[in-house]
């Protein structure tokens, strides 16, 4: 059952109160209260199976919390009808950690289809708007190439053009470095960066890739499998330095012990 937060959301892009996700009698989270500010890129971490893609699909309208509500703005995304939720939802562009794009058709056609199917702009328009998209993701050039004839870092930023494709307010990607290299991982990081600073995006991000984790994030949440519930929110770098969780350091920390010192022997 639906129920309205106690208290009114503060001024943010997104807020989330009192926030519990279930399926059926299993609790996945409970509680989750956070921020996301414009302009932030936003994280959600933790471990395997503790419910990340879960609030993602949550935020975007495809699962129902068991309690708690999702805002816009001053909104009400949770209980808003079906028009209304139409209009936030065409406010958002979504990746999914596969990158989704139909193999039968080429990238261009891929970007395309959501401008086809949601504005009235002709044709040539239409080719000028996919040609830019794919420029801004260093993909210019590749609009005739079809998905298995690109790379998988490539593919990843052919659905980051395509999430674009409508320019939405905030940007959702799930697991967008799964599966790459270290290479692209970090060209992909910097993509991230480059759109936000350019284009002024909103984007969540769901990963546990450290690297990326601190590369790109000022804003974060992360939640604990042992609790079910929110472990810490800021900053992952002041998080990793300062947090009075240990689940939180142990998350942010993993792998440092079998880095080598930095110090000269002695």
């Amino acid at each position: 059952m639906i129920t309205s937060p106690k208290n009114p959301p503060t001024k943010a892009k997104i807020t989330v109160r009192d926030l519990t996700m279930a399926y059926d009698s299993f609790v996945v989270m409970r509680d989750l209260n956070f921020e996301v500010a414009e302009k932030d890129i936003f994280i959600i971490m933790g471990g395997s199976g503790c419910g990340k893609s879960t609030l993602l699909r949550h935020l975007i309208g495809l699962l129902e919390p068991t309690q708690g509500s999702v805002f816009y703005g001053d909104e009400n995304f949770t209980t808003a009808g079906p028009a209304e939720r139409e209009k936030f939802i065409r406010r958002f562009g979504v990746m999914y950690q596969s990158g989704a794009l139909w193999s039968s058709m080429t990238l261009a056609e891929n970007i395309a289809m959501p401008l086809e199917e949601n504005t009235t702009l002709p044709p040539k328009s239409i080719r000028e708007l996919v040609s830019y998209k794919l420029s801004l993701v260093g993909l210019s050039g590749y609009e005739d190439y079809y998905p298995a004839q690109i790379s998988g870092g490539m593919n990843k930023r052919a659905g980051i053009a395509r999430a674009m494709a409508l320019d939405p307010e905030i940007l959702f990607l799930d697991e967008p470095g799964a599966g790459l290299d270290p290479l692209s991982s970090r060209r992909l990081d910097d993509l991230i960066l480059r759109l936000r600073d350019t284009l002024g995006s909103t984007i969540v991000i769901v990963t546990h890739e450290l690297a990326s984790i601190f590369a790109v994030a000022n804003n974060s949440i992360f939640l604990d499998t042992a609790t079910r519930a929110q472990g810490a929110t800021g900053n992952p770098t002041e998080l990793r330095d300062h947090s009075e969780n240990p689940a939180v350091r142990l998350f942010l920390r993993r792998g440092e012990e079998s880095r080598p010192s930095s110090k000269s022997p002695s």
